[in-house]
């Protein structure tokens, strides 16, 4: 499937890389693509997830958030509300290059921004969470003990995924203050909730919880013995697949 690389610049002028993943046909729609939290746009479950759907059709745009990847900015600066604007930025990139996304994606923390962003996209039919966590602040969990030092500090360094990132006081009040029950009930679209019942990273409950708060049209799907990150291939693909067939009734 043929893949494009380019930036695109946000509200404040910071410029986001990003890659469309297209069909070699026709593009039937367009799907934007969140990852999940300190990771990219190049992390496997987005490379495959995206791959599979451009062969059904769906042309994806995915691309890393503000301070991460190949992005510019500091991911010091940014939090759950500039994921947010991240993405209305990048719904504008796709817009411009093929068609508004008529499907969002979020991948964990990714599927929390792509909820909270709905109601500002409304081209988007359909949205689908993967192993979401139904309340930003879940996130704050891999922190660990380095929140007091945040909170007395005002910042600190920590090491997420192997790799050091430096947190401030400020990404703590944001992802606190966010609550989505409000923007789950108002999405007003169709909804997919993808999850793993053995996910070690975000709880299963999670996904229970953005379920029940759901209006229909809204499914279901059990990533059965899937990780949180989607790491094997063949899991990956396969939630490609049921999200290829669950959105063709919807766009």
């Amino acid at each position: 499937m043929p893949s494009t690389r380019f930036d695109f610049s946000t509200h404040d002028g910071t410029q986001l890389a990003a890659l469309l993943d297209q069909p070699e046909g026709e593009i039937r729609a367009t799907a934007l693509f969140a990852h999940c939290f300190t990771c990219s746009k190049d992390i496997l479950a987005a490379r495959m997830i995206a791959r599979e759907l451009a062969k059904n059709g769906i042309a994806v745009l995915r691309f890393d958030f503000t301070g991460l990847g190949h992005s510019q900015g500091e991911f010091a600066n940014s939090n759950f509300t500039s994921n947010i604007t991240d993405l209305v930025s990048a719904a504008q990139a796709l817009a411009e290059r093929t068609r508004p996304p008529s499907l969002l994606i979020g991948h964990s923390l990714g599927g929390a921004a792509v909820i909270g962003a709905a109601k500002h996209l409304p081209d988007a039919r359909a949205i689908v969470t993967i192993g979401a966590p139904s309340d930003p602040a879940h996130v704050l969990h891999n922190l660990g003990p380095a929140i007091c030092e945040i909170e007395d500090r005002g910042e600190a360094e920590v090491t997420l995924a192997g790799r050091p990132f430096r947190v401030q006081r400020q990404f703590l009040d944001d992802v606190r203050a966010h609550n989505l029950d409000e923007d789950i009930a108002g999405l007003k679209r169709a909804l997919l909730v993808m999850h793993a019942p053995t996910d070690q990273t975000v709880g299963v409950e999670n996904a229970a919880h953005i379920f029940a708060r759901a209006k229909h049209p809204k499914s279901y799907i059990s990533l059965d013995s899937a990780d949180h990150l989607l790491s094997n291939a063949k899991d990956a693909r396969y939630a490609a697949n049921v999200i290829a067939a669950w959105v063709s009734r919807y766009i």
